[in-house]
């Protein structure tokens, strides 16, 4: 070990710095405290001067290892003091960071109140050489013609939306999407509008089904040469040689998922993601960005197009409206009663609870069943959506209505499935002990049952119900893309709908409870979302589409469902968002770790002057001494001073990085928590 330092010694002492701007600022590729988030200084050896480019790839040592690193800038000078290292080597000199991807990273890391190096981490894919060699360099085709806007046309400024992405004007948009629209379509004729003239389109949609029918929209229009999918699902050879075409200026138009938020598109001139309300939207790694915020910053940025859309309408995309920063693009309300299908709610009105008492309690009350029988009679398929997968994922005791747990563990009991038409005994869901002879630890009763039914329950029954009729399931490991025009029974748990040729005679949206009642903020937008997705799906009502839903007619989201108007929905969720103080009105920061840690942060921070502290609450489990290894304190501010906090935070944590205290996690607006 002494050897090689003191060979490397020798070498620096022969090489010669480079003779024009030698000083390399180098962001150093490796996980590093927050005090050491800064670029450093190394010296660029004459060798290397050629090919030591801003944006390129580099090699220097860092704590006495080689480490990767991207060369930031070049300088005259430096005003380290000390003596610098020179940089080893140029790993490659394709200028994969560029000035505008610098910047996209420095605005995601300051807006979350994360590190630069990790942003680039999530910005710039892993290297692959023989990609690398293998990637196009040839220029990028002629723009496409530009496309017809008729389907445009049933939305109130829709054609001059158009128009302006043509012109490259900064238009910004909320799309509210007609009941049973091709959105792929729509979508690929804005991008490829932005295309023809001459501009680059990023569309970002929530999972691979959306991206393959986006994808193939687009190619129909601009070509496959035009068109270029990213998606995590991509081996890391053929993502990053798509990534570098990309870089190139090969494709114009990209379609992918969450990562693709970040792709380094030339000329952008517009920028969209589809149904920004779906959970993979958020990036799950440090520091948890959302596709539709980075596309802001984005469209700030290079005065790029922005669209959001969907059949439903985030509190996020209300606000947008309601400030102005947005307009909305919406149909007449004509319009959007002939496109939707009938929706009814159990509970709608005396005359159906005359004919059919138990319909408040029954899971598929009569209803439901004159629904689905009549588009099948009609040679519709139907959708089936249930919220939970599994047989019967939760158990309770049918007594006293504790939920049963096993005895070794305390884990949750289920029923894992059936055999032969008989359920299997309950299960442990953690350590898969089988209980078959439950006793409820509170009232000693041995009678169990369910909480909730899951899909594959819910499609053994209709398959009892409906003898004669092809039962499917979507869902899990085994999501379906689209189903034949026949009649047949698809049961499907949230997001996983298949697309139906010619449309669904019927959807029925059952266990709405289980949406609605989850403890968290965002469950009524998030059920809502959901079940719009759904009826979106189906027929209209004028060829006899029918949409029964089991959850309470007095409800605002069911009402919203009913009368078809997310917008009226988005401007109450806000509404309440901003008397109740939370995001999108407020910014809010999670902070979770340690109680003698959290409170040391609280004291060291400058928090904003408008900052609310909230707590600290416990996570997980309470000791004896009622207190808990783990704490969560709510920080919230004014939305105008949400830099201020994430930068405060920023702040506190490199402080304690400095004085090597135990680190904390930090999350801005958390999807989990909100």
């Amino acid at each position: 070990m002494a050897g090689a330092q003191s060979r490397r010694r020798k070498e620096a002492k022969q090489q010669t710095a480079a003779p024009q701007r030698p000083v390399a600022r180098v962001l150093v590729d490796i996980p590093l405290p927050a005090h050491l988030d800064r670029p450093f200084d190394y010296l660029i050896p004459e060798r290397l001067h050629d090919t030591a480019q801003a944006g390129c790839r580099i090699r220097v040592r860092f704590r006495g290892k080689l480490v990767d690193g991207f060369l930031l800038e070049r300088a005259e000078s430096s005003d380290y003091p000390g003596d610098l290292s020179w940089v080893e080597r140029v790993v490659s000199p394709e200028p994969v960071l560029t000035p505008q991807l610098l910047g996209l990273a420095r605005a995601v890391a300051d807006r979350y109140g994360g590190m630069l190096a990790d942003v680039v981490r999530l910005v710039i894919p892993p290297r692959h050489a023989a990609a690398e060699k293998a990637a196009p360099r040839q220029p990028a085709a002629a723009p496409p013609p530009r496309p017809e806007a008729t389907g445009w046309q049933e939305y109130q400024y829709g054609k001059s939306y158009l128009d302006a992405v043509h012109a490259g004007k900064t238009a910004r948009a909320v799309w509210q999407a007609l009941p049973g629209e091709d959105w792929p379509a729509r979508l690929a004729e804005v991008a490829a509008t932005a295309a023809a003239a001459g501009r680059g389109a990023l569309l970002v949609v929530p999972d691979h089904r959306d991206l393959k029918r986006v994808h193939d929209a687009c190619a129909r229009l601009v070509g496959e040469r035009g068109v270029v999918a990213l998606a995590g699902e991509l081996s890391p050879a053929e993502r990053y040689r798509r990534w570098l075409a990309v870089l190139r200026g090969v494709v114009r138009v990209v379609v992918g998922t969450r990562a693709a938020m970040f792709a380094p598109v030339r000329d952008l001139g517009l920028v969209a993601v589809w149904n920004d309300g779906d959970e993979l939207h958020s990036y799950p790694q440090v520091p948890f960005p959302h596709a539709r915020d980075v596309l802001m910053l984005r469209s700030h940025a290079t005065g790029a197009a922005f669209l959001v859309g969907g059949f439903s309408r985030t509190a996020e995309a209300a606000l947008l409206v309601e400030s102005g920063w947005a307009h909305q693009l919406t149909a007449p309300r004509s319009a959007v009663r002939a496109a939707a299908p009938r929706v009814t709610a159990i509970g709608e009105d005396d005359t159906q609870l005359a004919r059919d008492p138990a319909a408040r309690a029954a899971r598929l009350p009569s209803v439901a069943f004159e629904a689905a029988r009549a588009a099948l009679a009609a040679g519709a398929p139907v959708l089936v959506q249930v919220p939970r997968r599994g047989y019967v994922p939760a158990l309770a005791c049918a007594d006293c209505r504790e939920r049963a747990r096993c005895r070794r563990c305390s884990g949750l009991l289920a029923l894992p499935g059936s055999s032969e038409g008989q359920p299997n005994p309950p299960a442990c869901k953690l350590c898969g002990t089988v209980e078959a002879a439950f006793r409820c630890p509170a009232c000693g009763s041995r009678r169990l049952r369910a909480v909730v039914v899951g899909a594959g329950r819910t499609a053994e029954e209709l398959g009892r119900a409906f003898p004669n009729v092809a039962v499917r399931t979507s869902g899990g490991g085994n999501v379906l893309a689209s189903v034949p025009a026949q009649p047949a029974l698809i049961v499907c748990t949230p997001g996983a709908e298949p697309v139906a040729e010619q449309g669904y005679g019927a959807a029925l949206l059952l266990d709405g409870w289980a949406l609605l009642g989850r403890s968290e903020l965002r469950a009524a937008e998030t059920a809502l979302r959901l079940w719009f997705d759904a009826a979106a799906l189906v027929r209209p009502a004028r060829e006899g589409g029918r949409v029964v839903v089991m959850a309470d007619s007095a409800l605002v989201p069911v009402q919203a469902l009913v009368r078809w108007d997310p917008a009226w929905f988005a401007a109450r969720e806000l509404a309440d968002r901003v008397e109740l103080g939370f995001p999108p009105a407020r910014r809010v920061a999670a902070v979770d770790g340690a109680p003698e840690t959290i409170e040391a942060l609280v004291d060291s921070a400058e928090l904003p002057e408008s900052a609310e502290v909230l707590g600290p609450v416990p996570l997980g489990e309470v000791g004896e001494d009622g207190t808990a290894d783990r704490e969560r304190l709510i920080v919230r501010v004014d939305r105008t001073e949400s830099r201020e906090l994430a930068g405060a935070l920023r702040a506190a944590q490199a402080q304690r990085a400095a004085r090597k205290a135990a680190e904390l996690q930090v999350r801005l607006d958390p999807l989990e928590l909100l």
